[in-house]
């Protein structure tokens, strides 16, 4: 009897706290995704740069040697400075004097992805008055940008999925989720087309180091705004059309995430919101009461 008791006890005790509970296993959950990544990345790439980091201690080594009239010491302060210039875009190297970071297409591309907050990392700002600009078209540009892709998608939710599927369900006879959910999948299918893998060949044609895989980790790099930064079009020397590739690009990059949101939208609008992961406003017969029990 006291045992039956105190199971019941706990059933009622987590079926009150279920939204709780279900926060507390996706905190977990994600804490684990985190550390199975990093353990992931850590066993793949360690090995790949310790033989790079021996490589290169090899090459300096040798140069030394060849050179003896030159110190560690000297060597060491030149080449801080040279790394210390790289991660602002800006190479010795002969071949890289006429590729400019910083004409109109360079800081249109780079404008975009300050805005779309992918941020590669290959060029930043040099003078305090340029780190300053960046800082306040930040702030008022990534609001609007927002703003305007919420715009977008709306738009193209209206005339892409709503009034064809719509259509097709009248017109036909079909299931409206049935019809939602093809309608979905295709629309999932040509926006990979049109934004993963037709760019992904032209990419890997207009690149001379890139193949297609490359190419395609640079889609989806861009996409999710992560932005890593170790592969940017257009950075090659002296390649033909530079400035019109470049313009090609920021336009690419601005329209990728609203036209591949489209299908994630449509498929989330197809079933109900569900209470456990977003809690709802309260209505108008909504009390104190009333949101501690949703919490």
């Amino acid at each position: 009897m006291l045992q039956s008791l105190t199971s019941n006890s706990c059933v009622r005790l987590i079926e009150s706290h279920k939204s709780t509970w279900y926060f507390l296993f996706l905190v977990l959950g994600y804490i684990l995704y985190l550390i199975f990544g990093a353990v992931v990345f850590s066993s793949v790439e360690l090995p790949y740069e310790d033989l790079l980091r021996q490589e290169l201690r090899t090459i300096k080594k040798q140069f030394l040697q060849e050179n003896e009239c030159l110190s560690e010491e000297r060597l060491e302060e030149f080449l801080e400075k040279a790394l210390e210039a790289s991660n602002y875009g800006v190479s010795i190297l002969n071949n890289a004097s006429a590729n400019w970071n910083w004409d109109f297409t360079s800081s249109l591309f780079f404008a975009s992805t300050v805005l779309s907050t992918t941020g590669y990392g290959h060029t930043a700002p040099l003078s305090d008055g340029g780190k300053a600009f960046c800082i306040v078209y930040s702030v008022i540009g990534i609001p609007f940008t927002l703003l305007f892709l919420t715009a977008v998608v709306q738009r193209i939710m209206v005339f892409s999925t709503r009034r064809p599927v719509m259509y097709v369900s009248t017109r036909w006879g079909l299931s409206k989720p049935l019809v939602a959910v093809v309608h979905a999948t295709l629309l999932a299918i040509l926006a990979a087309s049109c934004f993963f893998l037709i760019p992904a060949a032209i990419f890997s044609s207009l690149e001379e180091n890139w193949n297609f895989l490359e190419s395609i980790y640079f889609c989806f790099i861009s996409l999710s705004t992560i932005g890593l930064g170790d592969y940017v079009p257009g950075e090659s020397f002296n390649q033909r059309f530079r400035q019109l590739y470049k313009v090609g690009i920021t336009g690419y990059a601005q329209n990728l995430q609203p036209n591949l949101s489209t299908p994630f939208y449509h498929l989330w609008s197809l079933g109900p919101r569900n209470t456990t992961w977003s809690l709802p406003p309260p209505g108008p017969g909504c009390d104190a009461g009333c949101l501690g029990d949703l919490l």
